[in-house]
């Protein structure tokens, strides 16, 4: 399998979601996946970005967005040597707040190969960071619902 998704529906508009979302920044406060996110650009995340993620049990590695919709989402891709890694991060408004999609797939010579040996790390990955968003966004939405300022992102 080269292609990992996963779906979670969270309870906040989009708004609060988007926002923790593009500040991959502080991925590492809502996240256990996620040691560091340092932008290689300056300003928010957009069309062209470059990022290092550093993350648990794997090497660094440098992401590039390469198709940004704000408010709704954006892909970034890494390349190694025969391989190419995508990721998708999208959010869309739902019926009771939102629908939040997280995927990776692997291309190239020797994606299916690096695809099956991090299947599972990246199956866990994914599901941990969908529930750490959920959390995020939720507490927020709720701060704010509540009159206070909510989680600054």
């Amino acid at each position: 399998m080269r292609h990992i998704c996963t779906t979670i529906d969270i309870q906040a508009p989009p708004d609060p979601v988007w926002d923790a979302m593009r500040n991959v920044e502080s991925w590492s406060e809502w996240t256990p996946t996620i040691i560091s996110i340092r932008l290689l650009d300056p300003g928010p995340l957009a069309l062209g970005t470059r990022a290092i993620v550093r993350q648990p049990k794997l090497l660094p590695a440098r992401w590039q967005v390469m198709e940004f919709e704000d408010g709704r989402s954006f892909c970034w891709i890494m390349r190694l040597p025969g391989v190419r890694v995508t990721a998708r991060h999208s959010v869309e408004r739902i019926a009771k707040g939102s629908r939040v999609t997280l995927s990776i797939e692997f291309s190239g010579p020797l994606g299916p190969l690096c695809a099956r040996l991090t299947r599972c790390l990246n199956e866990r990955y994914l599901a941990m960071e969908a529930q750490g968003l959920k959390k995020c966004a939720e507490t927020q939405a709720q701060a704010t619902a509540n009159g206070g300022p909510g989680v600054a992102r």
